[in-house]
């Protein structure tokens, strides 16, 4: 029972992870068609296009924040050392994705450092 509840529970916090990066990747689509469709028009759109990719970065570190934790949880149903090693290496992987990306978005200028 406890081991059922607790693979739900992976899976939940899973899906929560996919709608964090999607419904981020959807908002930030909408924003970048109306930024986009201001530049035809002459607006220097740069620094509105850098803000956009930030706040899509956060979705995305946001979303895989989640996914970590439920690979966590589903850890805890399963503890033997194969589980242990998988979990090891997919939180190291997206802990590195996670520091490229905010280090990515430490950029706040277009194109400068």
């Amino acid at each position: 029972m406890f081991t059922e509840l607790m693979e739900y529970m992976s899976l939940g916090i899973g899906f929560i992870g996919v709608v964090v990066i999607a419904s981020g990747t959807v908002h930030t689509l909408f924003q970048f068609i109306r930024i986009e469709v201001r530049q035809f028009k002459g607006v220097n759109v740069c620094q509105k296009r850098e803000l956009i990719r930030q706040h899509y970065g956060s979705y995305i570190l946001l979303g895989l924040e989640f996914f970590i934790a439920a690979d966590i949880v589903h850890t805890i149903t399963q503890p033997g050392l194969k589980e242990l090693a998988a979990l090891g290496a997919i939180v190291a992987i997206r802990t590195i994705l996670s520091y490229f990306l905010n280090r990515e978005m430490e950029v706040h200028s277009c194109g400068y450092e």
